[in-house]
């Protein structure tokens, strides 16, 4: 890839981690109309119909062997588990600490629990990284208010729980070794989809009179440019890129997080917050030896 490509692909990325971020933002916008149920069914049916068209642009293989449909089964579950998780956290909480607490919180989790079930190796630096990345995260949570009862709160729980559930979901998805990332993600959504219709959503009685244009602008936020945009750029980002060049973007998120709620939801960003977020950006650059360079040749 030319250093000019490499620069309008930054741009791709830098755009991307905002659209990761805002869906933390038009998450807690759209608590206010549906539950956390009838999100993910509105937003994985405008993920399929906008992802769909790209894999085929992109001429990937649909074809799914019984072990990857088995993983996407399981993954499938704890997606949906992540997003109930994602949502109630967000309408209890802030879209702030959602975005900067689970955003920084993932990779530290990953790396956990990589450690634990899969003998990865800790090192000295590692140890240093998770007890920073901790002291971030118990800042965060504001820990140091000695308050049992604000500490554990709903939202805590919740963006806790999401901050686990999601490097399971990845851990499984990426045990689906003969089937593309993308296509694999494809299949999730559609089952997803299917499963919250069985057990879980009533289509003829939602309230789709309460659905005004700033419902639906959330909706796609998330579905377009947040999923189906911002997955699609990530995926060709490691494929072109590389993992390691592509996961230095991942610190975006919270920063984008925490501007863009804000902007838009008004919402106050304690000292802690700030604090926690810096310390866990830092325990994650160390874990994952992100090298943070000059991107662009201006």
């Amino acid at each position: 890839m030319t250093d000019q490509n490499k620069n309008i692909f930054y741009v791709l990325m830098f755009f991307a981690m905002a659209g990761w971020g805002a869906s933390w933002v038009s998450a807690k916008v759209l608590s206010a109309y549906i539950n956390e149920y009838e999100m993910i069914f509105f937003i994985n049916i405008f993920t399929i119909i906008t992802l769909l068209p790209i894999l085929l642009y992109m001429k990937k293989s649909f074809y799914i062997n019984l072990k990857s449909f088995i993983l996407v089964l399981i993954a499938s579950i704890v997606m949906i588990a992540y997003m109930k998780c994602y949502f109630l956290g967000t309408k209890f909480g802030t879209a702030s600490l959602g975005g900067a607490l689970v955003t920084t919180m993932i990779p530290i989790n990953t790396f956990l629990i990589m450690a634990l079930f899969f003998n990865r190796k800790i090192e000295k630096k590692d140890i240093f990284a998770l007890i920073l990345g901790g002291a971030g995260v118990l800042t965060m949570l504001n820990i140091w208010s000695f308050s049992l009862e604000e500490i554990f709160s709903q939202k805590n729980v919740y963006f806790v729980l999401a901050s686990i559930l999601w490097p399971i979901l990845t851990i499984t998805s990426s045990k689906a070794t003969k089937i593309s990332p993308m296509v694999f993600t494809l299949y999730m959504y559609v089952v997803t989809t299917i499963i919250v219709l069985i057990f879980f959503v009533d289509i003829p009685n939602i309230n789709y009179a309460s659905f005004y244009w700033i419902f639906w602008l959330n909706v796609l936020s998330i579905a377009v440019i947040s999923t189906t945009f911002a997955t699609t750029i990530y995926f060709v980002g490691i494929e072109k890129l590389g993992t390691n060049e592509v996961s230095s973007f991942i610190f975006l998120v919270p920063l984008f997080a925490i501007i863009l709620s804000i902007i838009f939801l008004k919402e106050h960003i304690s000292l802690s917050i700030i604090i926690g977020t810096i310390l866990t950006i830092i325990a994650v650059k160390i874990l994952n030896n992100i090298k943070i360079s000059k991107k662009f040749n201006i």
